[in-house]
């Protein structure tokens, strides 16, 4: 039990080294993999003892797989510890190391072409149409794009693009902080009631919990005032107006043509936009269309600037542009979702699913909390858990059970679906870390934990919790009425 509750500690040691990443001065991707690593060993040095107290299911669906009975088949002199390590080394890490490089290169992939189309000026064509300084104006225009855009594609590569889009908008660097901490408000509402646009929708999609009809019509008005109630707010008190940056004689330079850059444009966002039409038609993970499309992309660029300068084809040319890519930001989610796959695999989470099962047994007591959770951790894991804790109850066994009102949430398209794809969804934004747009932000613009902590996360909880009262308000509405 030792080595279970230190694992637990050495991650709040970590996410607190995360947190006060500035006063400190440690960057956040070195904690991250610290932690990972550290929270790792501290499991196998006692993975026996870790894995006996039984809260792993992980570890006790595999001891009745094929998976273990080959390898006792292989080794028929192999002890229990050294199964155990098997178990962790060769089949946990990997699974999860293998979830994680998909994220992983799916952000980077994003983060490419969105800087190909910054480099060839692309978004010069969208900045120039903004022409508004008023920074509520402002931030009503951004908030609804990010909406709507991290429905179309998600809400991690939505954040990318419109962090790029801020710098070219916004000069000073505390006001591009809160217009980028509110975007991640705004993306991840949009995600929560697309389909598509969350990872956690795509599990619940897939899974057969929901279905895509279904989420968006009765998600998109919670999400809406997820967004709403913090704008509105915020709106109140906000005054004044926004200073564009003073461009530089090198970035003021139009070194490439307007064809060039409706070109780079078009092509780039139609690559974006493509990702989510090639995981539906070929059912390959998001991030091989992503890397598609950066594929013809590279090709584009090739052919397109064979003839210009050698200056120019540098600076535009992907090899480039690759050099300028966030590279932290790429280890610090290696190190805080791997930490977090340490947990899942141990079986924390999975222990802290089965108590608020057991203490709140409310379908918006479990999700509001699985929400606020999600801040903290990483709301997959936290997803999976409650699909694995719930089975999707037909209506003849809701029928025939002891009770029906409150398993009837849990049918297809029921309730408790609906509201764990809003509140895992939405609950992210609550902290910087909580969610893959909050961290992408965080990253691409160096946002301060404490800061956000005092600046935004108090409008996040007002949208998350005034969400969940339009869902009630709409539930009552709409069938118990």
């Amino acid at each position: 039990m030792f080595s279970f509750t230190l694992m637990m500690v050495v991650f709040i040691l970590g996410y607190t080294a995360i947190a006060l990443e500035h006063p400190i001065k440690v960057d956040k991707a070195a904690s991250a993999l610290l932690l990972s690593v550290l929270i790792w060993a501290v499991f196998i040095l006692d993975v026996s003892g870790i894995l006996n107290l039984g809260f792993s299911s992980s570890w006790e669906e595999f001891k009745n797989s094929s998976l273990l009975a080959t390898f006792t088949t292989r080794h028929p002199d192999a002890s229990l510890i050294e199964q155990m390590r098997y178990f962790v080394v060769d089949n946990q890490i990997v699974e999860h190391l293998g979830e994680i490089s998909e994220i992983l290169f799916f952000l980077l992939g994003a983060m490419t072409i969105v800087e190909t189309i910054d480099q060839h000026q692309g978004f010069k064509i969208i900045t120039d149409k903004i022409t508004t300084t008023n920074k509520v104006k402002l931030l009503w225009i951004l908030s609804f794009l990010t909406f709507f855009m991290s429905a179309l594609l998600d809400n991690l590569t939505t954040t990318i693009v419109m962090v790029a889009l801020l710098r070219k908008l916004i000069d000073d660097k505390k006001s591009r902080w809160f217009f980028a901490s509110m975007i991640v408000i705004a993306a991840n509402a949009g995600g929560a009631w697309s389909p598509i646009g969350d990872v956690t929708t795509i599990m619940l999609w897939i899974g057969k919990q929901v279905t895509a009809g279904n989420i968006i019509a009765m998600v998109f008005v919670p999400s809406l005032f997820n967004m709403l109630f913090p704008l509105l707010v915020v709106s109140i008190y906000m005054k004044g107006h926004v200073e564009k940056p003073k461009l530089s004689a090198e970035d003021a330079r139009e070194f490439t043509t307007l064809g060039e850059r409706k070109l780079m444009l078009i092509m780039g966002i139609g690559a974006l936009l493509f990702v989510p039409i090639f995981k539906t038609t070929t059912h390959l993970p998001p991030y091989m269309g992503m890397l598609f499309g950066l594929g013809v992309l590279w090709v584009t660029t090739e052919i397109l600037h064979r003839n210009k300068s050698f200056e120019d084809k540098r600076k535009l040319a992907i090899v480039g542009v690759l050099k300028k890519v966030d590279v932290p930001t790429i280890f610090f989610f290696l190190g805080i979702l791997s930490a977090v796959a340490a947990l899942e695999v141990a079986g924390h989470l999975h222990l802290l699913s089965n108590y608020l099962d057991k203490n709140v047994h409310d379908i918006y007591g479990i999700n509001a909390a699985i929400g606020l959770l999600s801040s903290i951790v990483d709301n997959v894991p936290l997803t999976a858990g409650a699909m694995g804790m719930y089975p999707i109850m037909t209506h003849a066994l809701v029928a025939a059970s002891a009770e029906p009102t409150y398993l009837h949430h849990f049918v297809q398209d029921g309730a408790f679906w609906e509201l764990l794809a809003y509140a895992a969804g939405t609950g992210g934004s609550i902290l910087i870390i909580g969610s893959a747009a909050g961290v992408a932000a965080m990253g691409l613009e160096k946002i301060d934990f404490i800061w956000y902590m005092k600046k935004i996360s108090w409008l996040a909880l007002i949208g998350y919790f005034g969400g969940i009262l339009i869902y009630w308000l709409q539930d009552i509405v709409l069938f118990h009425m």
